[in-house]
């Protein structure tokens, strides 16, 4: 020991650091007395402790035989016969021994005695003394003590204060998987290397400064024993100080919480999927456009499940036939809609939008649909490629973009396989996983009727649509004193066309009759009564009746195809008497332009519509000059939801009001400034200009 007045350096690793501590440890709370005793069993040696212990002081103890001062009478034998085997050497002696208080009571002491031997070859006795009591109460705490971190389903360790593990329970060498003696003198980076140690030691260091305790973080990592597999833990992290306040180091006790870890990880994905089929209810099917549809679908899968994706839906379902039987053979897809997370030449690699594609049955996407299940291949090999790719340089591309994982699930509605979502992931670093492939089955699920919708009503549509151009006049012969351009727009809005119709008759006398009219409703039941009305429109025509007379006549049948009603103006123009007779019934007023004038909307009696019943007809003669136009229009021309129909009408008149143009070039000026993609009408127009 040092007695200059120098000190210890302890930041020198291996050198022993000799200073005082203040009380409070082991010793100090047992409370140990030291007695010494010769030969002739006097007290020689007397600590302050056995005056604490037994009362008396070092003066009234000091050179008085002990078995006088501390033993009782009828115990005088006894400790006479043990202090002559203690100093014969026959060994030490150990045990609960009454003693005699300074105040006359008798305390149970614990003793531990033995022969001591000085330099001269003198004997003495040495006895150590504490309270049984108290020392019980020690041995029962630490005993405690120890049980409880053995036997604790908590893991419990102690790090001193450089970090550096001193005590591990067996708990946490089952958590980490790591033996506790090889935790001992390591620091958590050693010991652990899959923790995030940084962290981890950050906490304690912020512990060991602050005296606070961190209670219940929540860690992730691996162990020793569990590499591959992610597990959970709840720490907790608190100051341990001796009863003086000296920092000894820190307490850490750990919970493994990896099976709620993963329960929340699955709650967290169940809602995930929630929320993401609920944004795709929203997204996908916002019209009736198939080709929309496919696009959406796309749009949702991408990103969330993957880096690109792609809608193909089977040629034979959109040809109106059934799939083919989804037990083998190859499968004959069109290409909808491709979307990737982000720019990357492997776009060029799915099939173009519109492009139609054989894969043989060995194909993954083919596979898909024949076995009506998902396909997944989580880590995709360069064979895996050959059955994903169209071809060899499809396949190379895919494998430049790094694709390692793909999932196709079918596009199934109504019990029928209508195509497939193929998706594949490059940058996201996850290969695909059974809940991938569940949420990609319920988007392409939802996704299927939506498809499956937009196909019936685009057949629909087309079916329709077919029917009325097939019911629309050809181009009409040479008329006399006539020229004549005439157009039909089917609705841009909807997937159902109207009951829009025109029609050129060339009549005896070189008579010209011009009718427009639209039947109210839409789809294939308007498209036949339109048909219908027609027909019966060029007989009556041809019994050379006038034209209020042909519209009677039209009502009346109109009123026997309950529940259709229409609006028709029939104009009938005399080259000889240069004069055009025109009945309306409910329909919009003709314009008449010109040269030299203003174009102006023809004052006429409206009508009732046709199918009404019981309402006349008036017919109204106007003149008509070489090189004057008539234009005949429906609604679809003019009406908006957002403006009223008298602005939309001074709108017609001044989108005529402007340079000459021939009569076919007037049908597109009046379509392309009036009519806009989003109408919710179809439009049928006849212009007529007045010849030499």
């Amino acid at each position: 020991m040092a007695t200059d007045g120098s000190r210890s350096d302890p930041g020198r690793a291996g050198r022993a650091e000799l200073a005082g501590s203040p009380p409070g440890g082991l010793l100090d709370v047992l409370g140990v007395a030291a007695i010494v005793l010769d030969s002739d069993g006097r007290i020689v040696f007397w600590s302050p402790q056995a005056q604490t212990l037994i009362g008396y002081t070092a003066e009234e103890a000091l050179g008085r035989l002990a078995i006088q001062l501390l033993v009782a009478e009828e115990h005088v034998d006894l400790v006479l016969r043990l202090f002559g085997e203690v100093m014969a050497g026959e060994g030490s002696w150990a045990g609960t021994f009454p003693v005699r208080h300074k105040d006359g009571s008798t305390r149970l002491l614990e003793f531990r005695n033995m022969r001591l031997l000085d330099d001269r070859g003198d004997l003495y006795a040495l006895g150590l003394a504490t309270d049984q009591a108290t020392l019980r109460r020690v041995e029962r705490d630490l005993a405690l003590s120890v049980r409880l971190v053995d036997q604790s389903p908590i893991g419990l360790a102690v790090v001193d204060t450089d970090l550096r593990y001193v005590m591990v329970n067996p708990a946490l060498e089952r958590i980490n998987g790591f033996p506790a003696k090889d935790h001992l003198g390591r620091n958590v980076r050693e010991a652990l290397p899959f923790m995030d140690a940084g962290t981890v030691e950050s906490a304690m260091r912020q512990v060991l400064a602050t005296g606070t305790p961190l209670v219940d973080r929540y860690t992730v990592g691996r162990t020793h024993d569990d590499p591959d597999i992610e597990h959970a833990w709840s720490v907790s992290f608190y100051r341990l100080e001796d009863s003086s306040g000296k920092v000894l180091g820190v307490g850490i006790s750990a919970v493994d919480v990896t099976d709620r870890h993963r329960a929340a990880l699955d709650a967290e994905r169940a809602r995930h999927r929630l929320a993401v089929v609920a944004d795709a209810s929203v997204r996908i099917g916002t019209t009736l456009d198939l080709d929309q549809t496919a696009r959406e679908l796309a749009g949702v899968a991408v990103p969330e499940l993957a880096d690109m994706g792609a809608v193909d839906v089977l040629e034979a379902v959109l040809n109106g036939h059934r799939s083919p039987d989804p037990s083998h053979g190859p499968a004959v897809f069109r290409a909808l809609a491709v979307a990737t997370a982000y720019p990357t030449d492997a776009v060029t690699a799915a099939d173009p939008p519109g492009e139609v594609a054989r894969y043989d049955a060995e194909r993954l996407i083919a596979r898909c649909v024949n076995t009506r299940r998902p396909v997944m291949v989580p880590h995709v090999g360069e064979a895996d490629l050959d059955l994903i790719a169209r071809d060899a340089r499809s396949a190379a591309l895919l494998a430049e973009a790094g694709v390692h994982s793909y999932l196709a699930v079918p596009l199934i509605a109504r019990g029928e396989v209508l195509g497939a979502l193929d998706l594949v992931r490059a940058r996201n670093p996850l290969p695909f996983t059974d809940d991938d492939a569940t949420l990609a089955g319920e988007l392409a699920a939802r996704a299927a009727v939506c498809i499956d919708n937009a196909r019936w009503y685009q057949a629909q549509r087309d079916t329709a649509l077919t029917l009325q151009r097939s019911l629309l006049p050809d181009p009409p012969p040479c008329l006399f004193g006539l020229e004549v351009a005439s157009r039909y727009q089917p609705a841009g809005a909807s997937i159902e066309v109207g009951g829009d119709w025109y029609d050129i008759l060339s009549l005896t006398g070189d008579r010209t009759a011009l009718v427009v009219g639209d039947v109210m409703g839409s789809g294939i039941n308007a498209a036949t009564t339109m048909g219908r009305l027609r027909t019966a429109t060029q007989t009556l025509a041809g019994l050379d009746m006038p034209p209020a007379d042909v519209l009677r006549n039209l009502d009346r049948i109109t009123a026997g195809l309950d529940p259709y009603i229409a609006t028709c103006i029939y104009a009938l123009y005399d080259p000889h008497t240069a004069q055009c007779h025109i009945s309306t019934a409910g329909h919009l007023p003709p314009v008449r332009m010109r040269p030299g004038h203003t174009p102006e909307l023809l004052d006429l009696p409206t009508g009732a519509p046709l199918g009404v019943g019981g309402v006349p007809f008036r017919t109204t003669s106007v003149d008509l000059d070489p090189g004057d136009q008539l234009l005949l229009y429906t609604d679809g021309l003019v009406e908006t939801r957002d403006q009223d129909i008298d602005t939309r009408l001074d709108l017609l008149l001044t989108v005529l009001d402007g340079p000459h143009r021939n009569l076919e070039a007037t049908c597109d000026h009046l379509l392309a400034a009036l009519r806009h993609p989003g109408d919710h009408d179809d439009v049928a127009l006849l212009i007529a200009r007045i010849r030499r």
